[in-house]
């Protein structure tokens, strides 16, 4: 058991906390409500034109607190690892 999310008293398995991370990262690249994706930050508004609304770009870097993608982008390592986090919390729904 470990306490996820720090601080907060609650005590999670390994698989059930594994899996709330895997939600996490998969969350900032999730259109929210208004259509914006955390990873674009204050360039949404490019990534709203039809053109690139389907544009997803993967960042070597994220912000902590926000999830926007910092860095070089389109890198594959990160591609593929959230690639397999959806298919992995797909096939367990």
């Amino acid at each position: 058991m470990v306490e996820y999310p720090t601080g907060s008293g609650h005590q999670m398995n390994l698989f059930n906390t594994s899996t709330e991370l895997a939600k996490r990262v998969i969350s900032m690249f999730e259109k929210d409500k208004d259509g914006n994706r955390p990873i674009y930050g204050p360039y949404n508004w490019f990534y709203k034109q039809p053109e690139n609304e389907e544009l997803i770009l993967f960042f070597e870097y994220f912000h902590g607190d926000t999830g926007r993608g910092l860095g070089a982008n389109h890198q594959t390592g990160w591609s593929a690892l959230v690639a397999e986090l959806i298919s992995e919390l797909a096939d367990k729904e």
